[in-house]
């Protein structure tokens, strides 16, 4: 029981970890559309996230598939910045039967990138275990969590924002958008693989 908390405590550093911020910007990107009103679509989505990032890491412990790692550490911040220009241009779309499944699918997808990214370092972390499936689990239950605390502060910071300070929407949305993608563009040009 000890070594399951061990790895929960693991899953929660490596998305809070401020040093490797990349999943803070990708679930702040992903949660800036969302307010409480909405609070099961992001759960949804960051459950969808979990448990994709956890697929891959199976993938990868398993070595059912296994993917450069160059171009994986370039795809993250590609995934923050097409999380973050799809807020831009939902805003400009706006319908009113909008529905969530587009952002599921690439939540889906992203996970998958994000989970091999972090997979090398996890196969260290578990190497000569007999048992994988509790770390994974453990694992998985640490990202979650974290994945829950992050969200909950970006809705927690629209709230204020949009309630208090009376900031539009759309303008909370547009901002903090353009704030992912400043942020985000040095890491594509750190990652670059050519």
């Amino acid at each position: 029981m000890q070594e399951f908390w061990f790895y929960i405590e693991l899953g929660l550093q490596h998305v809070l970890d401020i040093n490797a911020y990349d999943h803070i910007l990708f679930l702040t990107a992903l949660a800036l559309p969302f307010t409480f009103k909405s609070w099961k679509n992001v759960l949804l989505l960051a459950t969808v996230f979990t448990m994709t990032h956890c697929l891959a890491l199976v993938f990868s412990v398993y070595e059912i598939m296994v993917i450069d790692a160059t171009w994986i550490e370039f795809l993250i911040p590609v995934t923050i910045l097409a999380t973050s220009l799809f807020n831009i241009i939902d805003l400009k779309l706006q319908k009113e039967n909008r529905t969530i499944w587009f952002h599921v699918l690439a939540t889906g997808f992203f996970g998958l990138v994000h989970g091999f990214g972090f997979s090398n370092y996890f196969k260290m972390m578990v190497m000569g275990e007999e048992d994988k499936l509790a770390p994974l689990l453990g694992f998985a239950g640490g990202i979650e969590l974290s994945q829950v605390v992050i969200v909950l502060l970006v809705l927690i910071l629209a709230y204020i924002i949009q309630t208090l300070l009376k900031v539009k929407q759309r303008i909370f949305i547009m901002v903090g958008s353009i704030i992912v993608i400043l942020i985000t563009i040095p890491l594509l040009y750190e990652t670059f693989p050519f």
